[in-house]
């Protein structure tokens, strides 16, 4: 089983690479589908790391291809730049998710 990363930047793919994991940097929506499409292709591969923008940037396309797709597994990471999400998003998802205020 294989990760893969689609990345909106170079350096984020560098240093991935450096764990030996291959991707490709990509920018336009109908770059990040290409790519898509060649991940859910290649049975081999379990794992899609995605930056964090493309969730961001392509909400619909993210969420599309996640429920119409139980494999493979998903995952938005930060970039070079750090999180998207606010400084106290996990108090926040534990507040939401059973009402608990911290």
């Amino acid at each position: 089983m294989k990760m893969y990363l689609i990345s909106d930047n170079i350096d984020t793919l560098t240093g991935m690479r450096l764990a030996g994991v291959e991707g490709v940097v990509v920018h336009e929506m109908q770059e990040v589908k290409e790519a898509l499409d060649k991940v859910l292709a290649d049975k081999e591969i379990g794992i899609v790391l995605l930056t964090e923008k493309f969730g961001r940037d392509f909400p619909d396309l993210i969420n599309r291809v996640r429920l119409e797709h139980n494999f493979p597994l998903f995952v938005e990471i930060p970039d070079r730049h750090g999180t998207g999400r606010k400084p106290d998003f996990i108090t926040a998802y534990v507040n939401e998710a059973i009402g608990l205020k911290l």
